[in-house]
């Protein structure tokens, strides 16, 4: 099949799950329950796993693993699955993340390891690490120096580079990746959007309707392509997949009837703030809801909730707009990925092929 759509998930590394509510969730963020969930992802037809960074406890999340190291360990756990590992220029700095971006990707026989270049959003966090805080725009400005130095030194001997926030003379990385990993990023602004059509190779995107996304998406390509770039979207979605519509609505309502509300509106506050920030004045979150900050990411949004074949259909909708990956969260993550793979996926693939015939 030409092009099929991708699958990814977000790595549950950081306590407290996928959503900010008092549901039960039989979701760990120990590594054993990690390990063999990635087992389970990459056997139930998951091409990739994106982890998580944090530093500073809040909104319901505790405890949380580091990404870099996180990531290694679920590559060693499994033998296709590809594991992203979230990376923040200002702790990171780019000659360090390239060379152990490089270890991993011989340790783990090559094409397996890629980054997600975070911005931040939250100052709190930098506040906290005694990190500076760059205003919304310098700080886009510091991660497409990052992607590009990235680049150039897993790419170049002898690299030279010159920017504001980063600087190499003559610099050989040895030795290089087998295989150059891929640069994945996030965030909904105008800032962030530019910068991905210049450099990045896979823009992330919060849920949204079908129309919004491909609004981003359009403008996005538009972008890449004047700029002779080419970039891959990914949308985040909560997905929850049960035998009846009524009773993947009713999983919906509990989550967010059982939300914790100071949590939500702390999150909510502090993400708002943040893309007020920006030149345009709205960021990620600027028009979410509470109910849509249940879940981080707006993902209740995209609306993959319902029986497998609504689930499916509505996937290849969002494929039909532009969308090349589905970043899914779910609330009982081992369970729910398993069940994803056996009755969603093979329905996805099934109308995939459906339009392929009619298109021919």
């Amino acid at each position: 099949m030409s092009n099929p759509i991708k699958f990814a998930y977000w790595v549950p590394n950081v306590s407290g799950g996928l959503v900010v509510s008092d549901i039960e969730q039989r979701t760990s963020w120990d590594f054993e329950y990690n390990k063999k969930l990635a087992q389970i992802a990459e056997k139930s037809g998951f091409e990739y796993a994106l982890s998580q960074i944090r530093f500073t406890a809040g909104y319901g999340a505790d405890n949380q693993h580091e990404s870099v190291s996180f990531s290694h360990g679920l590559l060693a756990a499994t033998t296709k699955l590809n594991v992203i590992a979230a990376i923040l220029p200002g702790p990171w700095d780019p000659a360090l993340a390239a060379k152990q971006i490089a270890t991993i990707d011989h340790l783990t026989g090559g094409g397996r390891i890629s980054v997600n270049i975070v911005s931040g959003w939250f100052k709190g966090e930098f506040q906290a690490i005694g990190q500076p805080w760059l205003e919304h725009d310098e700080r886009y400005r510091r991660s497409q120096e990052f992607i590009e130095s990235l680049k150039g030194i897993w790419t170049t001997d002898n690299f030279t580079y010159t920017g504001d926030f980063y600087r190499f003379r003559n610099y050989s990385l040895k030795p290089k990746p087998l295989k150059v990993p891929e640069v994945f990023q996030g965030g909904s602004s105008r800032a962030a959007r530019d910068m991905a059509s210049r450099v990045s190779d896979w823009y992330f995107t919060n849920g949204n309707t079908v129309e919004g996304i491909k609004a981003q998406i359009d403008d996005i390509k538009e972008k890449a392509a004047a700029n002779n770039h080419q970039v891959k979207v990914g949308v985040n979605a909560f997905i929850i997949a049960r035998e009846t519509e009524e009773e993947a609505k009713a999983v919906l309502a509990e989550i967010i009837a059982k939300a914790n509300p100071e949590a939500v509106n702390a999150f909510g506050h502090a993400a708002k703030q943040a893309g007020a920030a920006s030149p345009e004045g709205e960021g990620n979150w600027a028009k979410s809801t509470f109910e849509d900050l249940v879940q981080y990411n707006d993902g209740f949004k995209t609306n993959l909730i319902g029986t497998p074949r609504q689930i499916a259909e509505r996937i290849v909708a969002l494929k039909a707009v532009g969308v090349d990956l589905i970043l899914s969260g779910f609330l009982h993550f081992q369970e729910e990925v398993a069940y994803f793979g056996e009755k969603v996926l093979p329905i996805v693939r099934e109308l995939e092929l459906e339009r392929l015939a009619k298109a021919a």
